[in-house]
């Protein structure tokens, strides 16, 4: 990862927004994300706060400094849990509204309290949650031009975050009353 260029964009955000130049706004862009229709509109425009946004999303990355390895590690990690979920294929379970979602419920449901049973439910839309972010991987993996480990970072480690939680969450459910 280009230290330099990470300095740049701290330097002209933390600049007056007076002095700021929208040339050097719009290059670091350009440079983040290779985006050149983008890169012109922001000059047409004078999109201030378009360089802004796009800047504020890719510096915290950057300043994180994750090495390539690791995020290889994470794409891995994230693949598996992607199969372990069959996030790549579109089942009727998907589709079925939460209170036809039957699989691992358990039968005295109904008696827990409501926080317990609330995570049953957010399980289901934590799952919808990490499909989104595992397509979103996929789909700039399999893009034209090489994908930069800051594109795709947000969405494995999203991906993994919620697995954790997922996980987490069938815990306390599955061990609640039964300790």
């Amino acid at each position: 990862m280009d230290i330099k260029l990470t300095q740049r964009i701290q330097d002209w955000l933390e600049a007056n927004p007076a002095t700021r130049s929208l040339a050097e706004g719009a290059e670091l862009v350009l440079k983040l994300t290779g985006n050149r229709f983008m890169h012109q509109n922001i000059l047409v425009r004078g999109d201030v706060k378009m360089i802004e946004y796009q800047l504020r999303k890719y510096l915290p990355q950057r300043l994180q400094q994750v090495t390539h390895e690791e995020v290889e590690q994470m794409k891995k990690a994230a693949a598996q849990i992607a199969e372990a979920h069959h996030l790549d294929t579109i089942r009727k379970s998907a589709k079925t509204p939460p209170e036809e979602w039957k699989k691992g419920k358990r039968e005295d449901h109904d008696s827990l309290p409501e926080e317990v049973q609330a995570l049953y439910a957010e399980n289901l839309t934590l799952l919808h949650r990490m499909r989104e972010c595992h397509l979103q991987a996929r789909k700039i993996a399999l893009a034209d031009k090489p994908c930069a480990d800051c594109d795709i970072y947000p969405f494995v480690k999203e991906l993994i975050e919620l697995d954790k939680r997922l996980h987490s969450n069938w815990k306390t459910y599955d061990e609640y009353g039964r300790e």
